[in-house]
């Protein structure tokens, strides 16, 4: 099993959406609103809230899934959530262990 999060722009999230749940064997996903900032060298402010804060909008995609989809979701995000400029985001992978689906676990941990 892999985990894999995503900080991308609000604005691709009905797209990569879209196109994420299109996938075979995609698993769901969790969504939060963040923000964030990059490297000051590295951004431009494009309105005045970014200036006087130094943070943008973001969302976050959190997305545990089998390790035989993962090269493909990672490469959907790529390819739906780019602009090509700074900010667009960052996509990580990471190992996990053991998931237990809530819904498939009875009383005292056991799996269905």
């Amino acid at each position: 099993m892999k985990e894999i999060k995503a900080i991308i722009r609000p604005a691709k999230l009905p797209l990569l959406r879209e196109k994420l749940l299109s996938l075979s064997g995609f698993p769901g996903m969790t969504i939060c609103k963040v923000e964030g900032c990059s490297a000051p060298s590295l951004h431009t402010p494009t309105n005045v809230k970014e200036e006087l804060t130094d943070y943008t909008p973001k969302i976050r995609i959190e997305i545990v899934a089998p390790d035989e989809v993962c090269d493909s979701i990672v490469d959907t995000i790529i390819q739906n959530a780019q602009v090509g400029q700074i900010g667009d985001g960052l996509v990580w992978v990471t190992d996990i262990g053991r998931a237990v689906f809530l819904y498939k676990t009875v009383r005292g941990g056991s799996e269905k």
